[in-house]
């Protein structure tokens, strides 16, 4: 197999062809896929040892083959669904194969055939009610996972409503803390940025719309505690109801029965056995893995209160880690029963969907004389460091461990080339070393070492782009109380607030905040262009920040305490794993086969002992700084700039029987009004007598409203549908919108006659014809006769059937981009030099009113290739000075392949000019940039007016 370059090996939209195992502590190349499981690591006797997650594995492969076997089963919506996940062009950016096999595995459990699921039994919790669980690692699209969950339970509840132990319209999300609550709103359908739209989860607008209908609550945990009973009350109310907490935390939704429950980091909702509760050893399990079984006990008590009213049909869990505590030694933790399927941190690093972390594996010093490994691999079990970070009471002046702040001058002398690099290439945002530690007293310490000067390196001396986050202070933030008075860090937060380069109206909003907001304005916001968190590169924390802390730049990571699980390692690094970009390279895989893969992006750590890390060795350069991005949006103050576009799913030929007139031999009708009475006299009569002086008239011309001549022309039609029907071919509707057309046209022709000049008035005319109706249409029935005529007809999106630059979604993009003056698009995004050179050409010509670079906008046309449906893309959409719209595409070599996308696009055009409604489209190609100004020429020839 060819020696990759890094560990990122796999693509992330297909299943995992290779995986990395360790050999005698290196890492060697395997194929297939890694086995679900995890590492238990053994602070003892400092052995690993991996457990396989039989379960999963077996699951893994039942799903596999049921979804060879095209999903029996499933229901006509899930069809529809697992279809369209899986067709990439339905959206610009294809599903993660770990995204589709998460939710491909939870239908299987709900819907499969039985036979796919013989012999597995999932266990639970203990409690009442089911739980399934998805162990995806951080980076890898849980919320979208959610979207697609929601969408495929909601759409087949509303569908079939009978099957209530399956389905559920009402959704209740159980988020750990504001942070994530906040980012999860994306999740309610009329959110402006919903997932359900930005993804296209829905294959038609009908379900869409449908997916409305949703009952939808997003909380944080602490919504599920019991009532606290006041104090100094008078009247003793007694404790809260299972029927009132149940109204009082699900509001609208306590009107549902069998919920949908979908928890999100799962790892703090475990049931903790009466035992554990008094046991030691698992509390102090439980404070080292970041959890809390005080939180936990109440998360799990709510949910069992509102089962028992309400009835849970089923539990989703999500979560990186999906782990709860427990007192026995030498173990990980008691890993959830119930995970289902499983797509790890190393399965993450593979695909490249992280940063890969990077550990000491050298550092030129003794190593540890009990593991062999470097000091600053596991930095905190050195003696001299583990008794002196130690100390209760130590004061912020003391100096740090000589080690310590050896370590600080290495990793701040990386940090500090990787800041230089990030600046001269452009970014707003520094890079970020991020320090976790044992103690609020050491946080103090390292605080003082950094901002009053004893660090090393001058560019870390900065104190206010050094921020330490005080965790009782963000503990009350992310439950929305007070935290007690501490004027000497409201001043720090408030002098990072002053220092930071944002716009002054930001600063006074944010100064306004109580600390609590403040901090979580700043911690949530660290590496974020025109936030709080901006400027800084210095981040200082006792815990591991808030669940769903994502700050992209973090780019070093120091551990200041014990390791001495995988679980904790993972959650630690995992805080430095999401990656600035997205961009591809082509890689020769270990299979010789190329394929485009996510380029690799770092984060390197001293002291957490990760077990997978990428060993550079003593050669080869360090990486370079992820490029900075330019956002790309659509200026609503360039609206006259505006392109809209129709989005077709496809273009149909079509054959269709069509009536014609034969107009040359079609003979004039005269119409004689001596022979058509238009008026009646009616006077009295007695036996043979009349009473002339009582006449009475019936006027026909007093009564113009009932002789419109629309009206005329459909009773026309109505008249020689009469005789047609059985003999012609095409469609009833057809038939009559085609004789509407010909009649119209007969009645303004010169083919019908009326000689008397008082007759011509319109209305008498109007008269006329409709008192001889059965004459015209007889007189036209003998020059009919029916043709077959092929058509073009454009099939519209039924979700979004007209495009526009309006709409354009704002995106982020580390490649060279162009600032824009014609377009209401930002930016153009220069892939090659041919688009820049067509790019400034459009700017500067006077024949182009406004243009756009067709990229993630939406406007695509599809066609036909080697027996599958592809998506083509065109490069340009521009508006012409006469009006029309050209599509432009760039090429510097033709292929077949290329033939069909432009005969598909000659077909696009045809069918929209032949719609109409949509102004005049026009096309070319350009396989010379000296073809440009031709082509505009082409198409808006001499002055460009229309």
């Amino acid at each position: 197999m060819t020696a990759p370059k890094s560990l990122i090996i796999n693509t992330p939209f297909e299943a995992p062809r290779f995986h990395w195992v360790d050999k005698n502590g290196a890492l060697a190349l395997q194929a297939g896929r890694r086995p679900a499981g995890y590492e238990v690591f053994d602070p003892r006797n400092h052995t690993r040892r991996t457990e396989t997650l039989t379960l999963a594995n077996t699951i893994r492969e039942r799903v596999g083959q049921w979804r060879e076997a095209n999903y029996p089963g499933v229901t006509t919506v899930t069809r529809s669904l697992l279809e369209h996940w899986h067709d990439a062009s339905a959206r610009t950016h294809a599903f993660y194969f770990c995204q589709l096999e998460a939710i491909e595995t939870l239908i299987w459990w709900v819907e499969a055939a039985a036979e796919y699921k013989q012999g597995i039994a999932v266990p639970g919790d203990g409690g009442a009610w089911e739980r399934l669980c998805n162990k995806m690692a951080t980076g890898t699209g849980k919320t979208t996972v959610m979207a697609m969950l929601i969408t495929w339970q909601v759409l087949n509840a509303l569908t079939y409503p009978k099957r209530n132990k399956e389905f559920s319209r009402a959704i209740f999300i159980v988020a750990p803390g504001l942070t994530v609550r906040e980012r999860l709103q994306v999740l309610h359908p009329s959110h402006p940025e919903n997932y359900y739209d930005s993804f296209n989860l829905c294959p038609s607008e009908a379900l869409r719309n449908r997916l409305n209908q949703v009952e939808l609550l997003i909380e944080n945990w602490h919504s599920l505690m019991p009532l606290k009973q006041a104090e100094r009350s008078v009247v003793k109310k007694g404790a809260e109801s299972d029927k009132a907490f149940v109204r009082r935390v699900l509001g609208k939704l306590a009107g549902y029965k069998n919920l949908v429950v979908i928890n999100d980091e799962a790892h703090h909702a475990y049931r903790i056995a009466a035992s554990d509760k008094r046991d030691r050893e698992t509390k102090r399990r439980a404070d080292e893995m970041g959890l809390d079984m005080a939180e936990a006990t109440r998360w799990i008590e709510g949910l069992d209160r509102i089962h028992k009213e309400l009835g849970i049909q089923r539990c989703f869990d999500l979560s990186a880690t999906p782990f709860a505590p427990t007192g026995r030694a030498n173990s990980e933790g008691g890993l959830f029963d119930w995970i289902v399927s499983d797509f790890g941190l190393n399965d993450a690093i593979e695909a490249g969907l992280v940063k890969t972390p990077r550990v000491v594996v050298r550092d030129g010093i003794v190593p540890d004389t009990q593991t062999l490994r470097p000091k600053l691999y596991h930095l905190y079990r050195q003696p001299e460091v583990e008794q002196d970070l130690n100390r209760r009471g130590a004061q912020p002046h003391e100096d740090l461990p000589p080690l310590v702040q050896q370590a600080y001058t290495l990793l701040g002398a990386d940090w500090r080339q990787a800041a230089e690099e990030w600046k001269s290439s452009g970014h707003t945002s520094p890079p970020v070393m991020l320090t976790v530690c044992n103690r609020t007293e050491t946080a103090s310490r390292i605080e003082h070492f950094f901002t009053q000067g004893h660090v090393h390196w001058p560019e870390l001396r900065a104190a206010n782009r050094t921020l330490r986050v005080d965790s009782r202070v963000l503990e009350k933030a992310e439950v929305g109380e007070k935290a007690t008075a501490d004027k000497d860090y409201e001043a720090r937060l408030a002098a990072i607030i002053d220092a930071a380069a944002i716009p002054s109206d930001r600063k006074e909003t944010l100064r306004a905040l109580p600390k609590e907001e403040l901090l979580r304005a700043i911690v949530d916001n660290v590496g974020k262009r025109g936030a709080a968190g901006q400027d800084i590169q210095n981040v200082i924390s006792v815990a591991m920040l808030s669940e769903g802390w994502d700050a992209k730049n973090v780019t070093h990571i120091m551990g200041l305490r014990a390791f001495s699980s995988q679980l904790l390692c993972e959650q630690v690094i995992g805080r430095g794993l999401r990656r600035v970009g997205y961009d591809t390279e082509p890689v020769i895989c270990p299979d010789g086969v190329e394929r485009q893969l996510f380029r690799p992006e770092y984060v390197n750590v001293f002291g957490v002992p990760l077990s997978v890390f990428q060993d550079m060795g003593d050669e080869g350069e360090p990486p370079p700084p992820p490029k900075p991005s330019t956002q790309i949006e659509a200026l609503p103050e360039r609206n006259d700039l505006e392109i809209r576009w129709p989005n077709v799913v496809r273009v149909d030929v079509t054959v269709r029987p069509f009536l014609k007139l034969d107009w040359d031999k079609v003979q004039p009708l005269v119409l004689d009004p001596s022979q058509t009475p238009l008026r009646a006299e009616l006077a009295p009569a007695l036996g043979g007598a009349n009473a002339w002086d009582k006449i009475t008239a019936i006027d026909l011309e007093l009564l113009p409203d009932e002789f419109r001549l629309q009206r005329l022309i459909f009773k026309a039609a109505q008249g020689v549908y009469a005789h047609l029907r059985e003999n012609f071919s095409g469609s009833s509707e057809f038939l009559a919108f085609q004789l509407i057309k010909l009649i119209e046209q007969f009645l303004e022709s010169d083919k019908l006659e009326v000689p008397s000049l008082f007759h011509q008035d319109p209305r008498r005319k109007r008269l006329l014809i409709a008192l001889n109706m059965s004459l015209v249409v007889q007189h036209l029935l003998r020059y009919l006769f029916e043709q077959n005529q092929e058509r073009i007809e454009p099939v519209f999106d039924e979700i979004y059937p007209i495009g526009s630059t309006r709409e354009a979604r704002t995106w982020y993009t580390t490649k060279t981009c162009l600032p824009t003056q014609k377009s209401q698009i930002s930016h153009v995004v220069a892939d090659s030099a041919w688009e820049a050179h067509t790019a400034n050409l459009l700017e500067s010509s006077e024949k182009v009113q406004s243009y756009v670079k067709n990229e993630r906008l939406g406007y695509q046309i599809y066609y036909m290739w080697g027996g599958a449906k592809r998506r083509y893309v065109p490069d340009f959409l521009i508006r012409l000075a006469n009006g029309k719209t050209l599509v432009l595409e760039i090429k510097g070599e033709d292929s077949p392949q290329n033939k069909a996308k432009r005969s598909a696009l000659d077909a696009w055009v045809k069918a929209i000019n032949s719609k109409g409604g949509f102004g005049v489209w026009c096309w070319d190609v350009a396989f010379e940039m000296s073809r440009i100004h031709d082509i505009l020429e082409h198409h808006c020839p001499g002055d460009g007016k229309a």
